[in-house]
């Protein structure tokens, strides 16, 4: 079986939450340098992890909650709103797939592999970028999970019918998609994005015998017919 991420592996998705942060410090320039307010949220973007998951629901309410904490009852209610409207526009931004990622799944599907999508995240706005990807009829299952631990994937490949060391994970976060698959004894390999959210960076396993990395989808096709 060979997986598929989604976030940052088949689509962009991160750029989305970057120009949202932008238009955050902006909101709150009076109350805090840039470098600072991006600090305060991404301590609340952890800290509410357990309460919200990942997603863009969970991202606004931080935004909202930090602005509170900076501002106090200072905060004027029309910032509450753009953060709110914001949000609207992330969950209704258009899916724009990375390079090599159309081609690279069919090419998978054509070798005969069994495909899947797994990905994390708030189930509507999953469902939706994946609709709008024209990807979802190529894959033979799709689970959104609420985080990718080493017990998700091994709950994922059980229902999938799939053991862990003949299965490949494909991504662009080390934390998600590499290392809780090698801990469970599957191969995962690296597609490095140019951004990445600080909360997924990790430590490159690099002498581990499983793990492998490619500048782009565009060589997996290629690599799977070596491992």
């Amino acid at each position: 079986m060979v997986a598929f991420d989604a976030d940052d592996t088949l689509w962009h998705n991160e750029r989305a939450f970057r120009m949202t942060q932008g238009r955050f410090a902006e909101l709150l320039a009076d109350h805090g340098p840039p470098e600072a307010l991006m600090d305060r949220l991404m301590a609340a973007e952890r800290r509410n992890l357990g309460r919200y998951g990942f997603g863009v629901k969970g991202f606004v309410l931080s935004m909202i909650e930090t602005a509170v904490d900076v501002a106090g009852d200072r905060l004027p209610p029309r910032v509450v709103r753009e953060l709110i409207a914001c949000g609207h526009e992330m969950l209704a931004h258009p899916i724009d797939l990375l390079p090599h990622a159309a081609e690279t799944v069919a090419a998978v599907v054509g070798a005969g592999h069994r495909v899947a999508l797994i990905t994390k995240g708030d189930l509507v706005d999953q469902e939706r970028k994946l609709a709008q990807s024209g990807l979802g009829e190529m894959f033979d299952a799709v689970e959104i999970v609420s985080d990718k631990t080493p017990g998700a994937y091994r709950a994922v490949f059980a229902r999938l019918g799939a053991s862990a060391a003949h299965a490949v994970m494909v991504g662009n976060s080390l934390r998600s998609d590499v290392l809780p698959v090698l801990e469970i004894g599957g191969w995962g390999v690296h597609v490095p994005h140019d951004l990445t959210w600080e909360y997924e960076r990790a430590e490159a396993p690099e002498a581990h015998p499983r793990f492998r990395q490619i500048p782009h989808l565009g060589e997996l096709p290629a690599l799977l017919t070596t491992i």
